[in-house]
């Protein structure tokens, strides 16, 4: 247990500097309601802030999806357009969160559900897994980042072709397509994105924390400023008390300590 917010149906686990956060309302395939994205929200900031979380892995509770996406039923409490434009969107703050993210890909991935899993660093996905932009189908596009997320990681032609026809895609499709870095099988979902998680918690926080602020920054910039900004977050790291208890253990021919520091 740890003492971040949670609810019901966005649930919280911390271990060895792990949070697991799980989208929990099954019945609904996982959708979320305002308040829910309230919660998480929320959770996303705690665990930005907390010192005992490194890194942080979202699923989906049950057997059929990650998350469908915002409840539609919901929609209508907006008062106006404008009040659903400047709703406070959940994918910003797992955009925004300095930690590492991996997406934990259980079932289906639509909509908004699927613009979280984009928002992550990482994406694993089971093999019973399905990712869609099903938006058109209701007569409206996603708002979350969704044709700018897919279009870089899968190119504008496949992005097109989610986007303009609705049509979900297999786990192997988004695994063609880079969407996703590996299709595992159902049953290893979690402890495959559990050991990724192990593995990059193990690695010096700051050093892996700029290694995502490296990569976010790169889509707006050219070649000579992404090098000269790579160098500059270089030398951030070399700086820290990580980078030299990283050369200590090199030299003493052991595992490094790493303190985010």
């Amino acid at each position: 247990m740890c003492d971040c917010p949670s609810s019901a149906e966005i649930l919280v686990s911390v271990d060895r500097f792990v949070a697991t956060v799980t989208f929990s309302r099954p019945a609904k395939l996982n959708a979320l309601t305002p308040e829910m994205a309230a919660t998480l929200i929320d959770v996303v900031d705690w665990c930005d802030r907390s010192n005992e979380v490194r890194v942080v892995v979202f699923t989906g509770a049950g057997e059929k999806a990650f998350s469908a996406g915002s409840d539609i039923s919901t929609l209508a409490s907006y008062a106006t357009p404008w009040d659903f434009r400047n709703r406070v969107d959940y994918c910003d703050a797992i955009r925004r969160s300095r930690k590492p993210a991996i997406a934990a890909i259980n079932g289906y991935a639509l909509g908004g559900g699927l613009e979280t899993a984009l928002s992550c660093d990482i994406r694993i996905a089971s093999e019973r897994a399905h990712l869609g932009a099903p938006e058109i189908k209701l007569g409206w596009i996603g708002g979350g980042g969704m044709a700018a997320l897919l279009s870089a990681a899968a190119g504008p032609s496949n992005a097109a072709l989610m986007l303009m026809t609705g049509e979900p895609i297999t786990a192997e499709n988004a695994r063609e397509w880079h969407l996703v870095s590996e299709v595992v099988p159902h049953e290893e979902l979690l402890d495959r994105a559990r050991e990724i998680a192990a593995i990059v918690a193990r690695r010096a926080p700051i050093a892996a924390e700029t290694a995502k602020v490296n990569l976010r920054a790169l889509a707006g910039m050219s070649v000579e400023q992404s090098l000269q900004y790579e160098r500059d977050l270089q030398a951030i790291c070399f700086a820290t008390a990580d980078a030299r208890e990283g050369r200590r253990a090199f030299a003493e021919k052991r595992d490094p300590t790493f303190t985010r520091s």
